[in-house]
């Protein structure tokens, strides 16, 4: 049987998929390609849903019973390898819970991320010391100082997709109250404002306070993100967490609930250069 994981890269996920487009293609069911390896079906469908890795001699027969020909196979089976191999976060991954994994591997294949934080300032956009702050306030349960030390440097390794050549557009809204909450003392604060401040000028980064004066909106349920992707095999996920764990959603209704909740806060927040000047008027209480 293929060996389970803690998290699937986005490769991986996207080879399930075209895997699974191409049996359906050939016209046969989980069952029939199941018997081609001499597996259970339910292996069949791990390897389609990402939930383990995708063995290469499984690969190259299940894509000889489906027809495909031997060229295209070939790549194929070379993408596999390269989905296979880990991402630059499992070397983490004694500290990382294993449905943050998928979040770092959607974060870096994502052409757009949009985010809602009520809490916080939204993690790629923190900074050492702000970040040590709300680690060490106990956000993400008991941790050692050397733990905390190396969340701190995934976090910033994180931020990395924001100047590279080809970063995803971010767009996030905070609550004013994600400002308002001090972490770390004035210093820490005004040096997270100017951060933010800094964000604010790049191009593909668009950040907007709901401020408190505004009332209530539709996303004062929690914090949520969500992703979209170049790739065709990948529809928007909304990611959601919770004090324990965090869940995935792909459902057209469900996604599309949350993109309208997320415009219409947009659309209620201040606008990208009112924000801008709300971020200078809270540095100068500081």
């Amino acid at each position: 049987m293929s060996e389970p994981r803690s998290a699937p890269t986005v490769g991986q996920v996207v080879l399930g998929r075209r895997l699974q487009d191409l049996r359906e293609r050939a016209g046969l069911k989980r069952e029939e390609a199941a018997r081609v390896l001499h597996v259970a079906p339910a292996t069949v469908r791990r390897m389609e849903t990402a939930e383990v890795a995708l063995k290469i001699p499984y690969l190259q027969l299940l894509l000889k019973a489906y027809g495909v020909p031997d060229d295209e196979a070939d790549v194929f089976v070379q993408l596999a390898e390269e989905a296979n191999r880990p991402g630059w976060w499992q070397r983490f991954h004694d500290i990382l819970p294993g449905w943050f994994s998928m979040y770092v591997s959607l974060e870096g294949a994502a052409s757009l991320i949009r985010s809602y934080e009520p809490h916080f300032v939204p993690g790629l956009l923190q900074t050492e010391d702000y970040a040590r702050g709300v680690l060490r306030s106990g956000a993400i349960g008991q941790t050692s100082p050397d733990d905390i030390e190396r969340h701190v440097d995934l976090r910033m390794r994180r931020q990395a997709l924001l100047t590279r050549p080809d970063a995803p557009r971010f767009w996030a809204v905070m609550d004013e109250t994600a400002l308002r909450r001090p972490v770390g003392g004035p210093e820490v604060m005004r040096a997270q404002i100017d951060k933010l401040l800094e964000a604010t000028e790049l191009a593909h980064v668009t950040l907007q306070v709901a401020p408190f004066a505004n009332g209530p909106h539709p996303g004062t349920y929690g914090p949520f993100v969500l992703f979209r992707f170049a790739v065709s095999e990948l529809p928007d996920m909304v990611y959601s967490e919770y004090l324990t764990g965090a869940v995935y959603l792909d459902a057209r209704a469900e996604v599309a609930t949350h993109l309208e909740v997320m415009d219409r806060m947009a659309a209620q927040a201040a606008t990208a250069q009112r924000t801008k000047e709300i971020l200078r008027d809270l540095r100068k209480e500081l």
